[in-house]
């Protein structure tokens, strides 16, 4: 039998988790809730858990610290919620290794989807065989080990920026759009300006192209990115 999937809820407003908690069980998942940060930290770290929901307004930590010090030992997969839509938030959050983000008030619907669709990568991730590489050039990943090098040379990205090179180079020689991206390394639909994409981008070549002076990300104008040979 499949261990069963045990979501999380992190949020103290307890009108919110009771109702995220009766929608997830009527979904067939297990859940646990906790209103303080510095409890949940600790539960999170304790526990065996396949998915977080995590508040950012919380009492004791709040949700952004929270993530930052789960990163340290954890991947698993965390859904921030928050009741501000400011682009830096979400920016803030998904950089510290947040797997999405969603603006309150949701639909419980698209919230549904976005977890089966974090658990999906999760799954995928850890079917991931232990030997994988995937290459361009003298740039080698090793999924299994989170570790990119180029030229023998380690070099360090944050998650998204480590999400989007791999989704890239398992499309290698394909070109991908910007909502091609932004739905599959962001893991929702977004309603902003997908100049993101851009941002992340120029991430990308600042630690890569530029600095190894060797070119892999092309921009084929009007349509997207690609990474070829």
């Amino acid at each position: 039998m499949a261990d069963p999937t045990r979501i999380f809820i992190v949020e103290d407003d307890k009108r919110i988790a009771r109702f995220l908690q009766i929608e997830l069980e009527h979904e067939g998942y297990e859940t646990e809730t906790e209103d303080n940060g510095t409890r949940a930290l600790e539960r999170i770290v304790q526990g065996d858990f396949s998915l977080i929901l995590l508040d950012v307004m919380l009492p004791g930590m709040d949700g952004m610290e929270i993530c930052r010090r789960v990163r340290e030992v954890s991947n698993v997969p965390i859904i921030m919620l928050t009741a501000r839509d400011e682009v830096e938030d979400k920016v803030t959050g998904l950089d510290l290794g947040a797997d999405d983000y969603m603006t309150k008030p949701f639909a419980i619907q698209e919230l549904l989807a976005r977890v089966r669709n974090a658990l999906r990568k999760r799954r995928g991730s850890e079917d991931t065989p232990a030997g994988e590489k995937l290459t361009v050039k003298d740039l080698v990943m090793y999924p299994s080990r989170y570790e990119v090098t180029v030229k023998g040379e380690d070099v360090q990205l944050t998650k998204k920026e480590y999400s989007l090179l791999e989704y890239m180079l398992r499309n290698k020689r394909t070109v991908l759009t910007r909502d091609q991206i932004l739905q599959e390394v962001w893991g929702y639909d977004y309603t902003g300006d997908t100049n993101v994409v851009d941002v992340y981008i120029r991430y990308l070549r600042a630690k890569i192209d530029d600095h190894f002076n060797q070119k892999y990300i092309y921009t084929i104008r009007g349509v997207g990115y690609v990474v070829k040979d």
